[in-house]
């Protein structure tokens, strides 16, 4: 059986992850959550986006229990993949994993705190991807190895930046907007979010996966009280399937 770990938090990576699904069969589970070693598939394919050129803090922490284990990597990224696929590849080598391929996928750009890709260049990159995927899942369906060639990577920049993710949440700040619906806090995956007082509070834990700032109803939380308005989720995604778990025959749990 195929296991297919992901992580998303605005449904890029899920939807990359619920097309191999389809094309592959498999079980489909939230990187988050998953607490195995992998010894109960045959194939494993990790679906991440790209953080700074790296990669995000969950799927950097699930790389050591998976030593051993034979992995294809398909990675989602917005703007420049600057070495992202080889960095990713290295670092899963250093944590025991047999690395069979590592693909990029580009995807519509979703790092919008500071600025914004055109809707019209958006669609056009989405646009292409099913086909970019496509051919992916021909490579890994025929057991193709596809290692990235050694290139400089971005390696010091990236792990400094994963150092001060933590920081990005203390520039979010919340409207008289929110409703208090407690949806950031309910889909945060490290748990920075809570109430207190009756106030959204953010602590020090935040991994910049940015789901609170994009998929808040009310459009609420502001980065550095910026009064930017867009937010992206990918269209061709459900919202609620984000987090989810897909088992065998369909069946769904969280």
């Amino acid at each position: 059986m195929n296991g297919i770990l992901y992580f998303s938090s605005t449904g890029n990576s899920l939807y990359v992850a619920q097309t191999v699904q389809k094309n592959m069969t498999g079980e489909l589970r939230y990187i988050p959550g998953y607490k195995g070693n992998g010894s109960e598939y045959e194939k494993i394919i990790i679906v991440s986006p790209v953080y700074s050129y790296g990669l995000p803090v969950h799927v950097f922490d699930l790389l050591p229990s998976l030593r051993g284990r034979d992995v294809y990597m398909i990675l989602t990224y917005g703007g420049m993949l600057a070495g992202a696929d080889r960095l990713a590849y290295e670092y899963a080598c250093e944590s025991g994993l047999n690395v069979k391929g590592v693909y990029a996928v580009k995807m519509a750009e979703n790092f919008t705190l500071t600025f914004s890709t055109p809707d019209f260049y958006n669609k056009l990159v989405l646009r292409a991807a099913p086909a970019k995927i496509e051919r992916v899942i021909a490579s890994i369906c025929g057991n193709e190895e596809r290692i990235p060639k050694e290139k400089k990577t971005k390696r010091l920049e990236h792990e400094t930046n994963k150092a001060n993710w933590h920081l990005i949440a203390k520039d979010f700040s919340v409207t008289d907007d929110c409703i208090q619906c407690e949806k950031c806090v309910k889909l945060c995956p490290s748990g920075n979010i809570s109430v207190k007082e009756g106030k959204i509070h953010f602590a020090e834990s935040c991994v910049a996966c940015l789901g609170c700032y994009h998929r808040c109803p009310q459009k609420a939380i502001r980065y550095k009280n910026r009064k930017k308005m867009d937010r992206y989720f990918h269209p061709d995604v459900k919202e609620n399937d984000l987090g989810k778990d897909t088992f065998v025959e369909g069946v769904e749990n969280r």
